[in-house]
Parts: structure tokens; C-alpha cells; sequence
């Protein structure tokens, strides 16, 4: 298997974020909070592209 590119980093949350971090790991079925986070600033990432393609569209 292919060893995978991992960085450790800290994240501070408020309750609430770590709350529904917490919400999301097990309606997703995610291990960890930290792949709910890559999970989610992934799915943003792709959003952005997006989005960014149409502004250059509408030009």
C-alpha cells in the first residue's frame, strides 16, 4: 500500500465546533475528527474551484 503524506497539526475549536465535529464523525462513520476535518476542507477546496471557473467564465 501506498504510504500516504501526513502532517500533524494542532486545531483549537470552540465547544460548539468540536460538538458537531463530534456529530459529523459518526453520522460519516469517520474514525477521527481530524478526517472529518480533511473531509470537509476538501469538499471546500472543490467548491472554491468551482466557483472560481465561474468567475473567470463570466469575464
Amino acid at each position: 500500500m501506498k504510504k500516504q503524506h501526513r502532517q500533524k497539526l494542532t486545531v483549537r475549536v470552540t465547544p460548539q465546533t468540536a460538538y458537531n465535529l463530534e456529530r459529523l464523525m459518526t453520522m460519516s462513520g469517520q474514525k477521527t475528527p481530524g478526517r472529518v476535518v480533511d473531509k470537509l476542507v476538501r469538499e471546500k477546496m472543490l467548491a472554491l474551484r468551482g466557483h472560481a471557473g465561474e468567475m473567470e467564465r463570466n469575464r
